[in-house]
């Protein structure tokens, strides 16, 4: 499941690129509209995991284990983790 994320941050990276290239060349990209990458929010037995290591004082733990599950970034689980425990 994480490597299947990491592909697709990689793939919408090239895509970014893409669109650069072709401004810079002046070509026109046919009308596609991609929805927005919203990141996977972890249910059931993967959120009691973070739950339990945040019990435990294990922050840091508690936010590798949650980029694991959704494969976000730092910020973005960092700040996911810190809302469920302020």
């Amino acid at each position: 499941m994480f490597a299947n994320r990491r592909l697709e941050r990689k793939v919408d990276a090239l895509h970014v690129k893409l669109d650069l290239i072709m401004a810079q060349l002046g070509i026109e990209a046919p009308a596609v509209a991609r929805p927005p990458a919203v990141p996977h929010v972890p249910r059931g037995d993967g959120m009691v995991e973070v739950d339990a290591l945040l019990r435990q004082g294990k922050k840091i733990h508690a936010i590798k284990r949650y980029r694991e599950l959704t494969g976000c970034g730092l910020k973005e689980a960092k700040d996911a983790v810190e809302r469920r425990y302020p």
